[in-house]
């Protein structure tokens, strides 16, 4: 491909547009009781704060990352397709006049529009809307490091940069990619277990109100090893598989297990030999009984099972020659407690798929969550809170268009910001789209489901 040097750019064209995907994705939104829910529970002392808070969430949904990048939503027609959009500098007035109480209602906000989405297009939550299906709902926190000395709330966290604590839980099904049910900013030296126990309580309640019907599992690592998770999973009617800190009673545990009750399993790198079939690898699992959190009050004691996953050392360490010594030096340990009924390798597997919450992390952080642009406190958590409506509005988008696991920059790639010509004819406008876009019929499909009758449920 070689670029012709005979151009003459200019700009001035005013009914171009570069988002036209824009227009399905706000209308799903707005289907899904977006603009309802804004105007009956956001309180925020602000002139036409509904109108506002749907401009941050369209510009977040179009790639902004700062409060100033939201000027994307102001050139050529895009006041013809949108009524209501604001300036950077209102929409930076209007974040910091949140307090914290507001930053709740927009939250609350959030976990209702999930369940609109979900009746809007139940595959958002597709498996999992039966008594037979099963939710994963993940809990985790993240550090979004920040620089200068005008952020209210930074501090040194466990990662040891000056930033803030973003903590979230999402809610995934072996059929759906995940979608966030709750999410809050926190100041930068608060640990990552601080509120773990309200924040599984509202995200299973949030799950529930969006349909789901099934078990619901509800994962964590380390950090989160501790009563206030596990009571709140089990208060809940919920299974826990969180991983274990490996004290002295969780290694005394692991010694104990004979040596024929490990089992290989696939693993990376991982060999499956036909004739004694069996995955041939480096990775073995097995479980044992085990009583956790035995240093509380007798009513909070868990009995459970401790799931264990050991990986041979590539370069043993050295040993001081004793039996459980030995089997540490040789082998790498992981281990989790859990209640469900699942298999040990199915146990094993379902616990490292905790590791889909890291990307929902990754995708914010390359999207609305790259900067926290204020100064204040709260206005950051109103960020934060919008950008988790923006990330579930995107994900239903997806499915809506046939493009379920698509990562979020994808799916602005290929559906969100496409350019169009504004025409009218009567009294319809008119979107003249590109030519031979290659993704034109997902694009026709988000735009059905947006302006349709709500999907019928999957048999």
């Amino acid at each position: 491909m070689k670029a012709s040097h005979r151009i003459r750019p200019v700009f001035d064209d005013p009914n171009l547009v570069s988002t036209a995907g824009l227009v399905p994705a706000v209308v799903l939104a707005e289907s899904a009781g977006l603009h309802d829910l804004l105007e009956e529970q956001l309180s925020v002392p602000s002139p036409n704060a509904t109108a506002k808070a749907t401009s941050v969430v369209g510009g977040m949904l179009a790639g902004a990352d700062s409060i100033d990048d939201l000027d994307l939503l102001r050139h050529g027609g895009m006041d013809r397709l949108f009524r209501g959009v604001r300036a950077p500098s209102t929409l930076g007035t209007f974040l910091r006049s949140f307090t914290h109480g507001h930053v709740q209602q927009l939250d609350a906000v959030g976990g209702h529009l999930l369940a609109g989405l979900a009746r809007r297009v139940p595959a958002v939550i597709a498996g999992a809307d039966t008594g037979q299906g099963v939710a994963f709902v993940d809990v985790d926190d993240t550090i979004r490091e920040v620089h200068g000395y005008a952020k209210q709330g930074a501090g040194f966290g466990y990662t040891r940069v000056r930033g803030l604590n973003i903590q979230l839980a999402t809610v995934a099904t072996p059929l759906a990619a995940p979608v966030i049910a709750r999410a809050r900013l926190r100041k930068g030296s608060t640990s990552s277990a601080r509120g773990a126990g309200r924040m599984l309580a509202q995200a299973i309640t949030t799950a529930r109100a969006a349909g789901v019907q099934g078990r619901i599992v509800c994962r964590a690592d380390s950090a989160y090893y501790g009563w206030a998770f596990v009571g709140a999973a089990l208060r809940h009617g919920a299974w826990f598989s969180v991983t274990a800190r490996m004290t002295s009673k969780v290694t005394r545990a692991i010694a104990g297990i004979a040596e024929d009750a490990w089992q290989t399993i696939k693993y990376p790198h991982a060999v499956f030999d036909e004739a004694e079939q069996r995955w041939i690898s480096d990775a073995e699992v097995a479980e044992v009984g085990f009583v956790a959190f035995t240093g509380r009050r007798q009513h909070q004691h868990v009995p459970c099972r401790l799931v264990v996953r050991r990986v041979k050392r590539i370069q043993p360490l050295a040993s001081d020659g004793s039996e459980q010594q030995e089997l540490f030096a040789v082998y790498r340990h992981h281990a989790f407690i859990t209640n469900s009924t699942f298999s040990t390798v199915e146990a094993d597997e379902h616990h490292r798929d905790h590791a889909l919450v890291e990307q929902v992390i990754a995708e914010l952080k390359d999207g609305p969550l790259a900067h926290l642009p204020s100064g204040k406190y709260a206005a950051n958590a109103a960020w934060v809170a919008l950008a988790v409506i923006a990330f579930n509005i995107a994900r239903a988008a997806a499915v809506g268009a046939g493009l379920a696991k698509a990562r979020w920059a994808t799916l602005r790639r290929k559906l969100i910001n496409v350019p169009a010509r504004v025409a009218a004819t009567g009294r319809r406008l008119v979107l003249h789209l590109p030519t031979h876009w290659p993704w034109a019929d997902a694009w026709w499909s988000l735009h059905a489901v947006a302006t349709g009758p709500p999907q019928p449920a999957a048999p």
